[in-house]
């Protein structure tokens, strides 16, 4: 196996297991909507980063690195979503939601949970940028850029959705363990907060 292919799972499955709004997001949904919940959740994050995979070979992710409000504007609208699925947590939290057996939301749908992953993802300039720095590292002279950074994208994904499915299934199944209505509730409750900071931390990082 080629020496950069090799580097970059090395780091790529570092980058994976790194907490993150993805992980954070796939918890909430697994409390929220069980395990049916996690695998579109999941496949959502893994799709926005074949997406930011295949900007940074077209260029849109340097574009997005140059342009300060462009990136500004992302990157609040990122942080906007995040706060906003964390304050749907919390309320939930207050209001007991979680215990609710017959409760819909995004969550009950699979397109809705995937819907969730897919703009956490996008909506993540971070994302991007870092791409369009990384991946051209393990790109070797004379292999095709774009089929190459996307083809390293999908490996990174399919890490991150394996990952996030492996972490989804063990809340869940502790979610149902913990089916105590105030034990639901704390939970859902620090996930909404971990949300939210995160949103907040994507609003005012300046990197």
């Amino acid at each position: 196996m080629d020496s950069r292919l090799l580097a970059f799972i090395g780091v790529a499955a570092l980058l994976t297991i790194a907490p993150g709004p993805d992980m954070a997001l796939v918890l909430r949904n697994a409390l929220r909507g069980g395990w049916r919940a996690v695998m579109p959740t999941a496949a959502g994050t893994s799709t926005g980063c074949i997406a930011w995979g295949a900007a940074s070979s077209l260029g849109v992710a340097a574009l997005l690195a140059a342009s300060a409000q462009l990136y500004q504007a992302l990157k609040l609208a990122g942080a906007a979503y995040l706060i906003f699925l964390g304050v749907l947590a919390l309320r939930a939290a207050v209001r007991g939601d979680a215990t609710e057996p017959g409760l819909r939301d995004a969550t009950r749908s699979r397109a809705g949970s995937y819907r969730q992953g897919l703009l956490t993802n996008l909506l993540n300039p971070k994302v991007g940028v870092f791409y369009a720095t990384f991946l051209p590292q393990f790109i070797a002279p004379g292999q095709p850029v774009f089929l190459t950074s996307v083809a390293l994208a999908c490996i990174h994904a399919g890490m991150g959705f394996v990952w996030l499915t492996v972490y989804g299934y063990g809340a869940s199944r502790l979610a149902d363990v913990m089916s105590r209505g105030r034990i639901r509730q704390g939970i859902e409750a620090a996930t909404g907060t971990v949300l939210v900071a995160f949103g907040l931390k994507l609003a005012i990082d300046n990197a």
